[in-house]
């Protein structure tokens, strides 16, 4: 089975936008930064684009179903 790949495309979402917050580890927002840097986007356009590509590639499972 080949890897999906993030595609970088037009915006998808349009409505007003909302600030949150999250917690992660320290070297997996070096990472972050690593890429937004590399690509010339922002940390938040790096972040949006993984959670886009996240959101149409999940794949829930059923914890009931499982052997």
């Amino acid at each position: 089975m080949q890897k999906p790949k993030l595609q970088i495309t037009q915006k998808k979402y349009t409505e007003e936008t909302a600030i949150i917050s999250m917690r992660m580890p320290k070297d997996m927002l070096r990472d972050i930064d690593a890429v937004a840097s590399r690509t010339g986007r922002t940390r938040n356009e790096i972040l949006m684009l993984s959670m886009e590509f996240a959101l149409d590639n999940i794949e829930i499972s059923d914890i009931e179903n499982r052997e």
